[in-house]
């Protein structure tokens, strides 16, 4: 089976979809990146909001947050590497360092999905 090669991960997505925003109000994780890239640090969050290219957390706003960290949403596996884009007191809005898989995405909807149901 030959290798499918892309020139953006844009190219696969329709574009409606790559901005499309989805409540999930699931816990979370904010794994800090330490010497030598240690995740020895983390602090609980709320992910509100998750997109392909995003996320909106909601954490204390009296605790410091690194411009880089990992976040793992409660009850799934995979951590993902995000850049902090602006903070207003308790609201974080995070970029992914790479698009997420549509999959994945759609794996942690429909899980946040029945959870509230």
């Amino acid at each position: 089976m030959p290798l499918q090669v892309y020139r953006d991960a844009k190219d696969k997505i329709p574009p409606d979809q790559i901005y499309e925003k989805f409540t999930i109000d699931r816990p979370g994780r904010i794994i800090f990146v330490g010497h030598h890239l240690s995740t020895k640090n983390s602090m609980r969050c709320l992910i509100r909001k998750i997109s392909l290219h995003g996320a909106e957390i909601e954490v204390s706003p009296h605790v410091p947050v690194p411009s880089n960290f990992f976040l793992e949403i409660l009850g799934m596996r995979d951590e993902i590497g995000c850049t902090v884009i602006r903070r207003e007191a308790e609201k974080l809005t995070v970029g992914f360092n790479m698009l997420i898989d549509p999959e994945y995405l759609h794996h942690v909807v429909r899980l946040s999905f029945e959870l509230h149901n």
